[in-house]
């Protein structure tokens, strides 16, 4: 007699739950070490938790603890996204009177925002722009016009820097196309140092003074006024760009996911790693230059318009090449190509260089330093792109 194939058992709940104890574990142990490193005002003691995680780095790698690391996330990352938002929304709670704190973890999301934007420009198309800083300033001048001179709603404003972003970036698209790389880096370099020359000379725009922004208001909350919680406590007005930027990063996350695993992901990939075979096989490399060019655009405009808004005032000195540069380290150092390693880079290279007051005038040094050391023994970057594992309907 045949034997009837009967369907695994499901876990039992206090399986599932002992299986996602680590995940919760490490979950907490990076948000006790991240709110040590935002509160220390020691430069000693600041230098103490940098020499601890390179050390536990360094070990984790010896023993092949990353490796293993990184294969469970691959395995489960499902649920390490809702974790990672969850403890975001947990270290603003802890923090929640510290502005400077809580200024920096915004300045975080942003930036990784942006970042998503050149990935896919650079990791995703093999196009090479270094002329991010001056695609996010268009964004945010883009927001200082629109508050100052109309009442559109903040949202659509935000949806008009990315816009403006790429139509801006339309005009450059011309002879990035008739070039091919370093040749087209220099002309998105050319871009970068034209697009602040023409913001301190032009007066409708500030000159060199710059422009004031008009907040962010959302169904009548005002994101730049205290939250105040009974007559005690007082939340920074940081805690709703915190939550506002998180819930932009989720959406630009998960686009920028399915972008990548889609077939649109593959043209690029294929367009990435040999345009004479992409080209050979009937892709059509000008329209998927463009639409990487203009969607990763779009990204970075929108960061900037939202970090423009957060902050308050702008000038050509917040959109110069050195932005830029940072922007393209935060790339080459999380792992071209992987969305998640943006995070960790953009971690580092914004939240370090201000809390080591001492090396402020010496930071793009360490920025250089670190792109130079990753190039020479990392060049895939701290948290390498996975190979592809593509399925029908972007499963993966």
């Amino acid at each position: 007699m045949k034997e009837i194939a009967r369907a695994p058992a499901a876990p039992a709940p206090g399986h599932r739950l002992g299986a996602l104890l680590p995940d919760a574990a490490l979950a907490a142990g990076l948000i006790v070490y991240l709110l040590l490193l935002v509160r220390v005002e020691s430069q000693a003691g600041i230098a103490v938790l940098l020499a601890g995680a390179v050390a536990v780095l360094l070990a984790g790698a010896r023993l092949g603890l990353l490796a293993r690391l990184a294969a469970r996330f691959r395995e489960r990352e499902s649920v390490y996204g809702p974790i990672m938002v969850l403890g975001v929304l947990v270290l603003a709670g802890l923090l929640h009177a510290d502005h400077f704190s809580l200024l920096l973890i915004t300045t975080v999301l942003v930036y990784v925002i942006a970042a998503l934007g050149l990935n896919i420009q650079f990791g995703y198309a093999g196009m090479l722009n270094f002329a991010g800083a001056a695609f996010f300033g268009v964004g945010g001048y883009t927001a200082a016009v629109m508050t100052l001179h109309t009442p559109v709603p903040p949202l659509l404003i935000l949806l008009a820097g990315g816009v403006m972003a790429s139509v801006i970036g339309s005009f450059l698209i011309l002879p990035v196309l008739r070039t091919r790389g370093h040749y087209s880096a220099v002309i998105t370099i050319a871009f970068a140092l034209l697009f602040k020359i023409f913001l301190e000379v032009n007066d409708a725009l500030g000159g060199p003074q710059g422009l004031t922004v008009g907040g962010f208001h959302l169904l009548g909350w005002d994101f730049n006024s205290n939250i105040a919680l009974g007559e005690d406590t007082e939340l920074s007005f940081y805690v709703n760009y915190v939550v506002g930027a998180l819930a932009l990063l989720v959406l630009a996350f998960g686009f920028v996911q399915r972008l990548e695993r889609s077939w649109i992901g593959l043209n690029l990939d294929a367009m990435r790693l040999d345009e004479t075979a992409a080209a050979c096989f009937g892709l059509n490399l000008i329209r998927w230059q463009i639409t990487a060019f203009t969607v990763g655009n779009f990204l970075i405009g929108v960061a900037g318009a939202l970090y423009a808004m957060m902050i308050g005032f702008i000038a050509p000195t917040n959109f110069t090449f050195d932005a830029s540069l940072i922007m393209v380290s935060i790339v080459l150092l999380g792992g071209i190509g992987n969305p998640w390693g943006l995070v960790v880079a953009t971690a580092i290279l914004v939240i370090v260089p201000e809390k080591l007051q001492a090396i402020q005038e010496y930071r793009f040094w360490l920025f250089a330093i670190l792109v130079i050391l990753m190039l020479l023994f990392r060049p895939q970057g701290l948290l390498p792109r996975p190979l592809r594992r593509y399925f029908p309907g972007g499963a993966r």
